[in-house]
């Protein structure tokens, strides 16, 4: 019996335009994430209700990073992150092979930890005053972005809520790297 073949799976159209064309400003990487958030409501070319924004950082809060999470209908997951030699988008397996290795020789304390929020809570509620930006003296550590701050009616500042990594504190679902490489892997359908 011969197997039926299936047809060409449709190639992934990125849910923006290329790396350069995005809004970026250098060490603003909630900011530049929040602005990929808004194109892709804005464009209509995947629903909203597919894309994250994750924030990757530990207990200790000693670091943090965005990047933006395509969880597509096609069944493949894709990351977007602006500060990576990695592809644009890449795929989600190959970034987090590629991007965090294993977390095996890192102290439990500082191991990565996942917060992960949906675009449209994100766009709804994250704000930043940029106070963070700046130093003892008010002087800007890096450039502010040229448009203004992002703020909700209800915070002009709420960073520290996205960058926790408590899970009763803020929005979105926090995981482990394990348990964020499994549920969004397209290996662990």
């Amino acid at each position: 019996m011969q197997e039926e073949s299936s047809p060409a799976a449709p190639r992934y159209q990125p849910a923006c335009p290329t790396r350069a064309a995005c809004v970026y400003s250098s060490c603003y990487c909630e900011e530049n994430i929040w602005k990929l958030c808004e194109y892709i409501k804005n464009h209509d070319q995947y629903p909203l209700e597919e894309c994250y924004a994750v924030f990757i950082s530990n207990e200790k809060k000693m670091d943090y990073h965005v990047v933006l999470l395509h969880v597509s209908s096609g069944g493949q997951s894709f990351i977007y992150d602006l500060d990576t030699v990695l592809p644009f988008p890449c795929p989600f397996d190959t970034y987090v092979e590629e991007a965090f290795k294993s977390d095996d020789d890192i102290h439990p304390q500082f191991r990565r930890k996942f917060r992960v929020i949906r675009a449209d809570c994100y766009l709804k509620n994250f704000a930043s005053d940029r106070s963070h930006m700046k130093d003892s003296s008010g002087n800007w550590k890096e450039a502010p972005p040229p448009y203004p701050c992002i703020e909700t009616g209800d915070y002009k500042m709420n960073l520290n809520d996205f960058i926790s990594m408590d899970p009763e504190v803020g929005w979105g679902a926090v995981y482990t790297l394990p348990e964020f490489a499994h549920r969004f892997s397209s290996k662990s359908c």
